[in-house]
């Protein structure tokens, strides 16, 4: 796997906002990606690649990580709690190769998130980056090879780890709503609504998912596309709460 996606990235130069440190790293060329399909919660899954692997940013000296979207933002506070309580444990990464493995890619979000954590960052960024870190779980869980040693270990494995994130994304998300503008995360209130209600229904909450659904498919504000979503996921919710025994009305 290594080394595969190499004609499909490039590195890419950043300033550290903690430490001003100038480093690269690898980034996905625009136009060198193949969308092949949309998962319900908006996964967007591609041929041959992993852009999420590469969503996140380290500063390789100080320890700094985040999103891309997120990285250049910190406050002077932010700074100060990084550099106490995240470059003094921060230990080097070593992937120097042309590619990441999702494990070294998902030790990039454990860092980010981290980082999240002790910069005490907004309900939004946390949603956001646990939604991502479960994608990448599902992302590996899809690319194992069903012949390998200890397939359904490792599978099972990758599943809780998935679902944990989504929990996790659900319950910031939740949060976030509560106490955030819009837009959020680069999205609007219809597509952070339509997320919520793809989670909700993940775990059990219908009716907090049915309310939401509704809501979006006679919203003025919610394109059309999303719209159709709405619809789809509609009618899985009505299977699930069928299934379960649960009474729709």
């Amino acid at each position: 796997m290594a080394g595969s996606n190499a004609d499909k990235l490039f590195d890419k130069k950043y300033t550290c906002p903690i430490c001003e440190n100038n480093f690269t790293a690898k980034t996905v060329r625009s136009g060198k990606t193949r969308m092949i399909r949309t998962d319900m919660d908006l996964r967007n899954v591609y041929e041959d690649i992993e852009p999420l692997k590469y969503d996140v940013i380290l500063c390789p000296k100080c320890g700094y990580a985040a999103l891309a979207r997120f990285f250049p933002n910190v406050t002077n506070i932010q700074q100060k709690y990084i550099s106490e309580k995240i470059t003094p444990n921060f230990k080097p990464l070593q992937d120097d190769g042309d590619d990441y493995t999702y494990e070294q890619a998902l030790t990039r979000y454990k860092i980010a998130f981290a980082n999240a954590v002790v910069k005490m960052a907004k309900f939004s960024e946390g949603a956001y980056l646990s939604l991502k870190t479960a994608w990448i779980y599902r992302s590996y869980k899809e690319s194992l090879d069903r012949e390998m040693a200890g397939y359904e270990t490792k599978y099972e494995k990758l599943e809780i780890s998935e679902k944990e994130n989504l929990r996790k994304a659900y319950d910031y998300f939740v949060k976030a709503v509560q106490t955030e503008e819009f837009p959020m995360c680069g999205m609007d209130e219809p597509t952070v609504d339509y997320i919520i209600a793809v989670l909700a229904m993940e775990f059990g909450d219908y009716f907090d998912s049915s309310k939401l659904l509704s809501k979006l498919i006679t919203s003025y504000s919610a394109s059309g596309r999303l719209k159709d979503r709405a619809r789809d996921v509609k009618e899985e919710l009505a299977r699930r709460m069928k299934e379960a025994g649960v009474d729709s009305e």
